[in-house]
């Protein structure tokens, strides 16, 4: 009998706990580039991208093809155990690419969520403090220290009690909706007033552009402003680039466009193709604050991850792919604005480079958001044979993360997908 996207989901909801949600009811066979096919024979444009992770596209030859020669060298020894050149290698090129001239260190791990536990591990080391600021929209995991910092309850943490003390949420900047830099600003010296000093907080922690949280860009003055907040008390300010990072907003980290430089940077899903990758880097004085055997994990920078990463950042250089990002978001973020035009249910489109949110209202009211009109539109999508994703707060925001290996013609065949799915709400 002939598999099924019905049947093998009937399998999936008796072997696999509810918990591990998903979004479209499809099983995927095989994939390239910006195309998925399904058990069924079906294909989709995935506007997707494996939520962030193929900025590279699906299964770039040259990111097998040096997975595939080092799966005949090693795929394991434990970094930690006996050490292996793709792993040192990588950590130098990223010490380069992260902002920053100052001398930089960086730890390999296997997720984003790892990435961000380790870099509060390394800001309470290195400061001698425990507190920790994130905000409001914030996506930082979904392990318990990182579920904390994530500023969303339902679905990440619902039914799960209190999470990990010592965290405090100020107010992300976000214009749209009535939240300026002063208010954020006025939010982390509440924090200082009402619940900690600043000489008990290690690090604060954000995303340069918000994504579970709507793709909102932090304006580049409240990033000057939080900088200098952050030297005035010692504190640490962590650039959390897992979904940013990897060349999705037109440079390589988002932090580049935003005028200064953070003490640490996480990254993880693009920046190995698919393939399981993770890090933090920062100042050198900073990473080396643990003592040995404080980081690490089993897995951690597999050899396999190590050899898809460094694939991945010779294909940026080779196939120019920052210029082809900035390409592909003006065209993006151009023909959704047309459609902003046609359309009044589409309240804002917005970005940096390819990392493109369309947010909806009802009646044109940005105080109220329409998620239901978000679902249909990606249910409608769907039906017509593209993959997209929803973000935001209120679930009222589609996201846009395609490969940026795309050619023009599958983003206009998407934009056509989209346009008629606009016209049937």
């Amino acid at each position: 009998m002939s598999k099924t996207n019905e049947s093998l989901m009937q399998r999936r909801m008796a072997a696999v706990p509810r918990g591990v949600g998903q979004i479209h009811p499809i099983v995927a066979d095989h994939a390239k580039n910006s195309t998925v096919t399904d058990v069924e024979g079906r294909e989709f444009i995935d506007f997707a991208g494996g939520i962030a992770v193929l900025n590279t596209g699906h299964l770039h030859p040259k990111v097998i093809a040096a997975v595939e020669a080092q799966l005949h060298k090693l795929t394991h020894t434990c970094f930690q155990v006996l050490a292996y050149e793709p792993y040192i290698e990588l950590c130098e090129k990223i010490n380069a690419k992260v902002p920053g001239a100052f001398p930089k260190k960086t730890l390999l791990v296997t997720t984003g969520s790892e990435a961000v536990e380790n870099a509060v591990k390394i800001a309470r080391a290195a400061t001698g403090r425990a507190g920790v600021i994130a905000f409001t929209g914030a996506y930082h995991g979904r392990t318990m220290m990182t579920l904390g910092l994530t500023g969303k309850v339902a679905p990440y943490s619902a039914g799960m009690g209190l999470m990990p003390g010592g965290i405090f949420r100020a107010l992300y900047p976000c214009e749209l909706h009535g939240v300026s830099v002063d208010d954020a600003i006025a939010s982390i010296e509440r924090i200082f007033k009402n619940d900690a000093e600043p000489k008990d907080i290690a690090a604060i922690i954000l995303e340069p552009v918000q994504g579970e949280g709507g793709f909102y860009v932090a304006p580049k003055a409240f990033m000057q402003r939080l900088r200098a907040l952050c030297d005035q008390h010692g504190i640490l300010l962590i650039a959390d680039e897992v979904q940013t990072g990897a060349g999705r907003t037109g440079t390589f980290f988002a932090m580049e466009q935003m005028g200064v430089v953070p003490d640490l940077t996480t990254f993880a899903k693009s920046i190995a193709g698919g393939f399981p990758l993770a890090g933090v880097c920062g100042k050198a004085e900073i990473m080396d604050a643990v003592a040995p055997g404080g980081l690490g994990g089993t897995y951690a920078g597999s050899p396999l991850g190590c050899a898809a990463a460094l694939a991945v950042l010779d294909v940026f250089e080779e196939e120019k792919l920052l210029e082809r990002c900035r390409a592909v978001g003006e065209h993006l973020t151009g023909k959704l604005r047309e459609l902003q035009g046609k359309y009044p249910v589409i309240g804002d489109v917005r970005g940096l480079g390819a990392m493109i949110a369309v947010e909806l209202f009802e009646n044109g009211d940005a105080h109220k958001p329409n998620a239901a009109a978000v679902a249909s539109v990606v249910a409608k999508a769907r039906e017509k044979g593209l993959i997209l994703l929803s973000c935001g707060t209120y679930g009222s925001v589609l996201r846009i993360l395609v490969p940026l290996t795309a050619e023009d013609a599958l983003l206009d065949k998407g934009l056509e997908i989209l346009d008629a799915c606009f016209a049937e709400l």
